[in-house]
């Protein structure tokens, strides 16, 4: 007898959630995407802020430079264009400060977005999944040990229910004690079936 993990409906409901986990988180990242460029457009009075007063310093440096070479009163004339270049350097780096304020504030607004939906999938969806996992490989692990089916029969018996178990037998659990081999086989069908596992025989 072979385990193939594609019976339905239990596989098929594995498969739908992995798929809106995968759509949930694609959302969530798009949006704080979209968030983080939207902050980051209050960047552009900053940059402009920058590049408006890192000209305005450079035209001020280049004229005291020429102002400089005047005879006799050049380094007396050259003060008042050093002071504008260094508050024009002084407004570039406002712009500058400004544009790395909104960058992290964005950064930050996009981090917040994220950390509810993505904590939901970590702590929420990954631990039944991983915990799925690990179940239907230790039946399947079970199913190919000598007395395997027999286990498998057995945690049928405690966990599903009585309508389920009736339906194999009307007394189940005292066909289980015989040892009879179409109620394990079928009871240890029914564990597997809810694991999301179908028998090949």
């Amino acid at each position: 007898m072979k385990i193939y993990a594609d019976r339905f409906p239990t596989a098929a409901r594995q498969l739908l959630t992995d798929l809106l986990v995968v759509a949930w988180v694609y959302l969530w990242v798009r949006a704080a995407m979209w968030l983080h460029d939207l902050v980051q457009k209050l960047a552009v009075p900053g940059q402009k802020l920058e590049g408006a007063g890192t000209g305005l310093a450079d035209n001020l440096a280049e004229a005291g430079g020429k102002v400089r070479r005047v005879p006799v009163v050049g380094d007396d004339l050259t003060g008042p264009f050093d002071r504008a270049a260094t508050a024009a350097r002084a407004v570039a780096d406002a712009g500058r400060d400004q544009q790395e304020l909104v960058g992290q504030l964005a950064l930050a607004l996009a981090v917040a977005v994220l950390v509810f939906p993505l904590g939901l999938v970590l702590f929420g969806w990954l631990p039944l999944r991983l915990r799925w996992i690990r179940r239907a490989s230790a039946a399947r692990a079970l199913r190919a040990a000598p007395a395997g089916r027999d286990l498998l029969a057995l945690r049928a018996l405690a966990t599903r229910p009585l309508t389920e178990l009736a339906r194999i037998d009307p007394d189940a659990a005292q066909a289980w004690r015989r040892g009879d081999p179409a109620t394990v086989d079928a009871l240890a069908a029914l564990e597997l079936r809810r694991l999301g596992l179908r028998v090949a025989r």
